[in-house]
């Protein structure tokens, strides 16, 4: 009896033994199980804070530039380009003929007043005064190409503004033939004859001529009231060779502007010299057809630069058809 009751404690023994054996291996695995747990929830922080600094995995790298992306390119917007709506905004645009004789204006119009394909725009205020003239690009006077008349012109006169009928005053081209302007109200004002054929009016056309034309030439004239078309003053700016000019003057005679400011010395011309002027050059030389009358393509062909002045040898020889001295302006 005794010895069963061994066997019983024995096997007892072992069955706690055994039990207690899976106990500590159940015990030992969840203790393996709960610090992977752990690391796993470390790694999604490290991953997380790896994010913040730059370094994470490639599959979130990715999608955070794509982020990136949407967020920070800037929109891109079409600048609108200036268009001759905006520049005409407040005018009234309108067709003249280039050769119409008639003085009259409309009032706050815009006219194109370049010769063929050229753009010049002329500007009128609320009184149908020309107060402004623009243009991107002056394209100087072709006449190999355009159909000039032999006086230099596109038209044989000009338009009748009211005050040209002064025997002081020109029929003044804001813009000359020679520079590709036509020869309507919209590009003609009375200018002091003086003004306009000697004058800064001559010398800013001939210094544009002789840069091959300007890039954006403004005009921009002023009048002494709302009632008179003959202005008081002018002012241009233009670009050539890289440089801005800007001229400005009054309408007056820059001669008695000078003499009255004692600017101006003993200037006097022998007459002998105009009367043997004819001496100076060889007119058979530029009259090509020998009819005894140079045209401005002879003259041009024969290396002489316009315009031909009334003291020039070859003036003689030349029609100026509208007498303002000047032949080829």
């Amino acid at each position: 009896m005794k010895k069963k009751m061994n066997y019983i404690i024995l096997l007892l023994t072992i069955i706690f033994m055994v039990g207690c054996t899976e106990v500590n291996d159940a015990t030992i695995t969840e203790g393996e199980i709960e610090p992977q747990e752990i690391n796993t929830d470390n790694s999604a922080k490290d991953n997380q804070t790896d994010s913040q600094e730059g370094n994470t995995p490639n599959r979130i790298s990715e999608k955070e530039v794509d982020t990136t992306k949407v967020v920070d390119e800037p929109v891109l917007e079409e600048t609108p380009t200036k268009t001759n709506d905006d520049l005409f905004s407040g005018y009234e645009l309108i067709e003249v003929d280039g050769g119409d004789l008639s003085g009259d204006r409309e009032s706050s119009v815009v006219v194109d007043i370049g010769y063929g394909d050229r753009e010049y725009w002329a500007f009128t205020n609320e009184y149908g005064q020309l107060v402004r003239v623009v243009a991107e690009k002056i394209i100087l006077q072709d006449d190999s190409t355009e159909p000039v008349l032999s006086s230099g012109r596109y038209f044989s006169d000009e338009a009748k503004v009211p005050g040209i009928e002064s025997d002081v005053l020109d029929e003044g081209h804001v813009i000359a033939d020679s520079l590709g302007g036509v020869s309507n109200a919209y590009n003609i004002t009375p200018q002091e004859s003086t003004l306009n054929r000697h004058g800064d009016q001559a010398y800013l056309e001939d210094t544009i001529r002789n840069a091959g034309g300007a890039t954006n030439f403004e005009a921009v004239i002023s009048y002494s009231d709302t009632e008179t078309q003959i202005p008081s003053k002018y002012q241009y700016s233009y670009n050539i060779n890289g440089n801005s000019v800007v001229d400005t003057f009054d309408n007056l005679n820059p001669d008695e502007v000078n003499e009255s400011l004692g600017l101006t010395g003993s200037n006097e011309t022998s007459s002998s010299d105009n009367s043997s002027s004819d001496e100076k050059g060889d007119v058979s030389s530029v009259d090509t057809n020998g009819n005894g009358q140079v045209t401005i393509k002879e003259a041009k062909d024969a290396g002489f630069s316009m315009p031909i002045r009334d003291d020039h040898w070859l003036y003689p020889y030349m029609r100026d058809n509208d007498g303002d001295g000047m032949v080829g302006e």
